[in-house]
């Protein structure tokens, strides 16, 4: 099974409801992959020892200027731009290449070789409550995330691992949809607030277009009214799991604890939550029992 946990916007406790549920679920042995590459922090909860790293890269194209006769075929078939024609002579701009390697298979010169660029890395360890975290790191400067989180996700294979939690990036754009693609589930964390049911609606909107199930973890319940409530009514999605707005726990956040290390008595609830996803994806099966509970 793959849970992806994402949100329409950040802040919204996206990282403390993957982390938890990692760390309740242990005796599954989760993978948790943090696919927020631009500004990965599952770390700071789990603290693990990383031990295993690897290079992510594209494609780029490098032109034989010797080759080239300024035909302009490469360019016309880039749709980056990242080709630029001008007089006899072909620039490239390896920042707007996204190694499609259409301009390689296209020069009718041969003109067109690909070498690599790195553009991130990936890292895995285990932290806290033997969880495997495994997150990668966009480089400084560079904007394609989603060949990174495509990277990522191929260090957990489903079939080989039995729950992989994806912690998505925030918003709705083409990371969260890498992230949350091949998804059996996604998590949506919200708020209640006019910017919380706003953002909300685009991220339920998004997972259809994608043909997955989704529910709702509503957190800093009791912040705002019933209008998230509401229009979870009446889009029939499941608030699988309450996070009041307290105080105590934003503190214990901000000074980087588990929510279900600093407050145990939520570990049921997560496991609850885990339950109502495996019911409603496997209606056949019976419920996991003694999930969340630790001695």
């Amino acid at each position: 099974m793959i849970i992806t946990v994402a949100s329409g916007k950040g802040g919204t406790g996206k990282t403390t409801v993957a982390t938890s549920l990692a760390y309740t679920l242990a005796d599954l042995s989760p993978v948790l992959l943090d696919c927020d590459v631009e500004a990965p922090n599952a770390h700071l909860f789990l603290e693990p020892d990383f031990d295993s790293w690897r290079e992510v890269s594209i494609p780029v194209p490098v032109i034989d200027e010797d080759r080239c006769t300024a035909c302009g075929r490469c360019a016309d078939v880039c749709q980056f731009h990242a080709i630029v024609v001008a007089g006899t002579r072909a620039s490239m701009f390896p920042e707007l290449c996204h190694g499609c390697g259409s301009c390689a298979v296209q020069c009718p010169e041969a003109a067109m070789s690909e070498v690599p660029r790195a553009i991130g890395t990936l890292e895995r360890g285990r932290g806290k409550g033997n969880v495997d975290l495994r997150h990668g790191r966009l480089n400084i400067g560079e904007p394609l995330a989603v060949p990174v989180i495509r990277a990522l996700k191929q260090w957990a294979w489903p079939g080989t691992e039995q729950l992989v939690i994806r912690d998505a990036p925030p918003g709705t754009s083409c990371p969260v949809v890498e992230a949350m693609r091949g998804s059996s589930y996604v998590i949506l964390v919200t708020e209640p607030t006019p910017f919380g049911l706003h953002d909300l609606n685009l991220a339920v909107e998004l997972t259809r277009t994608l043909g997955i199930p989704a529910g709702i973890v509503l957190n800093r319940d009791g912040l705002g009214d019933m209008r998230v409530e509401n229009y979870c009514f009446q889009e029939d999605l499941p608030i699988l799991m309450r996070i009041p707005f307290e105080e105590r726990i934003a503190e214990a956040l901000a000074g980087g604890h588990l929510l279900v290390e600093a407050f145990p008595a939520y570990e049921p609830d997560f496991g609850q939550a885990y339950n109502c996803i495996q019911e409603s994806l496997h209606p056949e099966r019976p419920a996991a029992q003694g999930l969340g509970v630790r001695p």
